[in-house]
């Protein structure tokens, strides 16, 4: 009882040295970099290299469960999250900042001026069947990412490269694999999760599989492959613009 108490003074305690110790005025470059140089030293194993995740959360998100502004994060940082892998820190206060502005800027890809018509593009979104697949504001699939802050997250450059070439751009970790069973039955989707012994699928209709590798003929993994299709010869450079431009403009709630 006397540690829990202790451990949520100290936790209070760090909240309010974050509210306190100033923020740097005016970051540039060279911050972010140095930055960026931190999470990879300090971060990276469990949250990625680019702060897309692993062990840890991703990062490279508009809005982080734990840290709804700069001071949140700071504090995240510094005295981590009890009961997570999130480990508290000995960096100094400064490095934290600078840790906490590169963080910030994994998930906010800047606003840019597109030659597309978002209006446009959302009717497109809509005429393609977009939604069958990938979630906006709690309504669609949940087959594909879910859309609702893409614009913040992505550049017009990776929207474009997602809708011409998918397999070119795929999420880190997205697999797509063909299992053929003993019985000669073949289930085909995406990893969901995987051990030594099974494998979880879920395939293009949401259906979950759970596999015993012991039961399979085969397990393919196809590197490359998504079910998202191509839009290269589909659409026009017209209709691309677009799309790419309704797109950018989800950015979640602002």
């Amino acid at each position: 009882m006397y540690r829990l108490v202790g451990l949520l003074c100290y936790f209070a305690t760090v909240a309010a040295r974050a509210q306190l110790i100033p923020q740097p005025a005016n970051m540039n470059a060279e911050d972010l970099a140095h930055g960026k140089r931190v999470f990879q030293a300090q971060c990276s194993p469990c949250h990625g290299i680019d702060g897309t995740g692993g062990s840890g959360a991703n990062l490279a998100v508009p809005t982080l469960k734990h840290a709804a502004n700069d001071a949140a994060l700071f504090d995240v940082i510094q005295g981590g999250i009890a009961g997570t892998g999130m480990p508290y820190s000995f960096l100094g206060d400064r490095e934290i900042w600078l840790l906490v502005a590169y963080v910030r800027s994994l998930g906010r890809a800047a606003v840019e001026n597109l030659p597309g018509d978002a209006a446009k593009g959302r009717a497109l979104f809509n005429s393609q069947g977009c939604p069958a697949c990938h979630m906006l504001n709690g309504i669609g699939g949940v087959v594909g990412p879910d859309l609702s802050e893409v614009g913040a997250r992505r550049s017009s450059q990776r929207l474009r490269q997602c809708l011409v070439d998918p397999g070119s751009a795929l999420p880190d970790g997205f697999l797509m694999v063909r299992a053929v069973r003993n019985d000669g039955s073949v289930v085909e989707g995406m990893r969901v999760n995987e051990d030594s012994f099974s494998i979880q699928l879920r395939d293009t209709v949401n259906r979950f599989y759970s596999l015993r590798k012991q039961q399979m003929q085969t397990l393919d993994y196809e590197k490359g492959a998504t079910p998202m299709p191509g839009y290269r010869d589909k659409l026009s450079a017209t209709e691309l613009d677009n799309l790419v431009a309704y797109l950018a403009s989800l950015r979640g709630k602002q």
